[in-house]
């Protein structure tokens, strides 16, 4: 008997490319967009290793590239955007290029959300949950975004995460229209990522395929996708940290950060990233590290209400062909196994957390991605969980 089907909605970017190499077809693309570009690069590294420089005469056989181009080593401050937009608009830019890992598209993103609008207020404008809160009336100009790492999936979403020092926060802009016009995945780009962020990028992803399937705002179009992910980042990830070269890891742990950011953007994520964005805020934890660190507590707290899907990951875990049924708990100790393989730490005061900074994690875990949760989970025992996991 036929079940019915949940409505969703989908977003995606306007045109997405993926493969090995596929760099070269930017002279096409390009044109497609606008006349002026405004270039933001994820790292000095970028510039330094040549990649910019071949990007940039890639794009100029087609388009302007504003010279220089805007660098940003660190997750995307209030300042950083403001500053780039006011270059942006300087420039005369009509479109906008990321190329780098999470904080350099999702400053990409901001950019380009931001410069068209007519009040030309900060972004701290915009942002959801501080001050005014005010709408993006106006479409964002065009963009074309390059990921270097395997991670974030920005390269799919419709938000950026911009923070605040004073002061602490940690929100997102978000919009329909910032959803990326073109985003070109090319594993290649990868390889040079350094062993370090090759890890917190790929358990960032892995994290993200795993709870937006779990989410209850997953549907049965994003399920499929988070489950693909999933399997992909949990074979490759370990391969990747091994044969850093290895194109097969490589293009497998791209894919499934894409796939991991199309699923997020349509279905939500739940109490890993939640917490994992308000350690960033208050003990300034690399995002993917934080990520790591939460899952298997947020898979602990989420076992009874989720079993029958997480065995169903379990079974992805261990390969298509595999015919006993799933564990759930056999899930979670896999997890738990693989970031005691990886160093990840298993203790909040691993992580620098002080016991003191729990309720003010708390309170900034309430909003966004907690709100995707399987489960709901209220401050009191949230700050339970975390005293248990410091």
């Amino acid at each position: 008997m036929l079940s019915s089907i949940q409505a969703f909605d989908l977003l995606v970017p306007s045109r997405l490319l993926f493969g090995w190499g596929r760099r070269c077809e930017l002279p096409s693309m390009a044109p497609l967009l606008g006349s002026r570009c405004f270039a933001i690069v994820g790292s000095q590294t970028l510039l330094r290793e040549g990649l910019f420089a071949e990007i940039r005469s890639l794009i100029n056989t087609a388009s302007n590239v504003a010279e220089p181009p805007q660098i940003i080593s660190r997750e995307p401050l209030v300042e950083d955007v403001d500053q780039a937009v006011l270059r942006a608009r300087e420039c005369g830019a009509d479109f906008i290029l990321g190329i780098g890992g999470g904080a350099a598209i999702d400053l990409a993103k901001a950019v380009a959300a931001i410069a068209p609008q007519d009040e030309a207020y900060s972004v701290i404008d915009y942002l959801e949950g501080v001050r005014r809160e005010l709408p993006l009336v106006q479409p964002s100009l065009q963009t074309l975004v390059m990921p270097t790492t395997a991670g974030t999936g920005s390269e799919a979403t419709r938000n950026a995460v911009i923070s605040s020092v004073a002061p602490r926060y940690k929100k997102s802009l978000r919009a329909a229209s910032m959803m990326p016009d073109i985003a070109l995945v090319d594993p290649e780009l990868t390889v040079t990522t350094p062993p370090e962020i090759t890890l917190h990028s790929g358990m960032d992803a892995l994290t993200q395929c795993i709870e937006s399937y779990l989410s209850c705002r997953a549907s049965s179009f994003t399920r499929p996708l988070a489950l693909e992910g999933f399997h992909h980042a949990w074979t490759a990830l370990p391969i990747v940290m091994r044969e850093p070269s290895s194109r097969p890891a490589r293009e497998a742990m791209s894919f499934a950060a894409l796939l991991s950011g199309i699923s997020l953007t349509n279905s939500g994520l739940g109490m890993a990233h939640g917490v994992a964005a308000a350690l960033g805020v208050h003990a300034q934890i690399p995002h993917g590290l934080a990520c790591a660190a939460m899952l298997p507590v947020a898979l602990q707290t989420n076992l009874e209400c989720s079993r029958p899907r997480l065995q169903q990951l379990d079974v992805a875990r261990r390969g298509p062909f595999v015919s006993e049924p799933g564990s759930a708990e056999a899930l979670i100790e896999a997890v738990i196994s693989l970031c005691q393989r990886t160093g990840i730490p298993q203790r909040l005061r691993e992580l620098g957390v002080s016991v003191d900074q729990l309720n003010a994690i708390v309170t900034s875990s309430s909003r966004n991605s907690m709100r995707a949760n399987p489960r709901p989970i209220e401050d009191p025992e949230l700050l339970e969980i975390l005293s248990r996991a410091w």
